[in-house]
């Protein structure tokens, strides 16, 4: 058995709740409590602390996601409520991620329809929610406010603020007391600014997730793990400024060229490595949330979370 590793870190890793149960005033079934952590996941002797958990992505227009997706779950990514509803009771996420994909049409206007989509998808799971919004800046405010406003009371986590529009998103977290995602381009220093930033303006400091920002594997990956990795002993060694969660998006695999030219026998198995082999990277490094979007990875991350867990996993336990 591999000895106990210790380290002199002094800090710990702040907390931020997702989601709100019906006795915390919300609807969903469960909630939970990320961070909190004083050292780095799947070191021995620290079996007893959680597991990343899973989150998986789907959106309200499926004409700009993955055909690989788009092939596998059929009908389901035409179908809001159907697809995050098989989200919970058919593949078994911890988490749905929201991406409101229509609102990257041109001059989008229809406001409403962004609430509809979030009540729906609120509506057929009970699963706590991440909610991305608008990239459009000219309707942001109003997007993230419905966002804010259709998920009240179920402490959404929103995304995604960055240092050259944030506080649309941050006024909406703070209206309506929902969390937010702080994503900077695989740089500690401008991770940090941000979330002075974000402190500056009122949004609490358990209120925020980072988001380093996830390069494809193969494509820049490992300048994303070592930005996750020393954010995470940054936060161990007693830096209030990123003592915050974080959470990594492993599905730009799925557009790189070796899945998208792969041979169509083999494109789901490889399209699925891709995705698995980032995540799972991404959570040693530190990330509390992996968000994928291949249903497959899902069961995949997990039995491998719990085999680094348990010292049991080799190269056949990541498979």
């Amino acid at each position: 058995m591999a000895p106990d590793i210790r380290f002199d870190w002094t800090g710990t890793v702040g907390s931020v709740v997702l989601g709100a149960t019906k006795t915390e005033g919300g609807t969903r079934k469960i909630s939970y409590r990320i961070g909190g952590g004083s050292t780095l996941p799947f070191l021995s002797g620290n079996a007893s602390s959680p597991s990343p958990l899973v989150a998986l992505e789907i959106c309200d227009t499926s004409e700009y996601w993955s055909p690989v997706i788009r092939n596998y779950c059929g009908d389901l990514v035409d179908d809001i409520h159907a697809w995050s509803q098989a989200a919970e009771t058919l593949y078994g996420a911890d988490l749905v991620r929201l991406y409101l994909t229509s609102t990257k049409e041109r001059n989008f206007s229809d406001i409403v329809s962004v609430k509809t989509s979030i009540e729906d998808v609120l509506s057929a799971t009970g699963l706590p929610l991440i909610i991305e919004g608008s990239n459009e800046p000219k309707i942001d405010s109003e997007v993230f406010l419905k966002c804010g406003e259709a998920g009240e009371g179920e402490r959404l986590l929103l995304g995604t603020a960055e240092a050259s529009r944030y506080r649309s998103i941050a006024a909406a977290a703070l209206a309506y007391n929902h969390s937010l995602i702080a994503q900077s381009p695989i740089d500690i220093n401008l991770a940090k600014q941000l979330n002075i930033l974000l402190r500056e303006i009122g949004v609490p400091r358990d209120h925020i997730v980072i988001d380093p920002y996830t390069g494809t594997l193969g494509y820049g990956f490992e300048y994303s793990y070592s930005a996750i990795e020393r954010i995470r002993f940054s936060a161990l060694k007693g830096d209030a400024d990123l003592a915050m969660p974080m959470i990594s998006s492993a599905t730009d695999t799925l557009t790189v060229k070796e899945v998208r030219e792969a041979d169509p026998k083999w494109q789901d198995e490889i399209a699925v490595q891709w995705e698995f082999y980032t995540g799972i990277a991404a959570a040693v490094a530190g990330a509390e949330i992996i968000c994928v979007r291949h249903p497959r990875t899902i069961p995949m991350l997990r039995k491998a979370f719990l085999d680094l867990k348990t010292g049991t996993a080799g190269p056949a336990g990541l498979t």
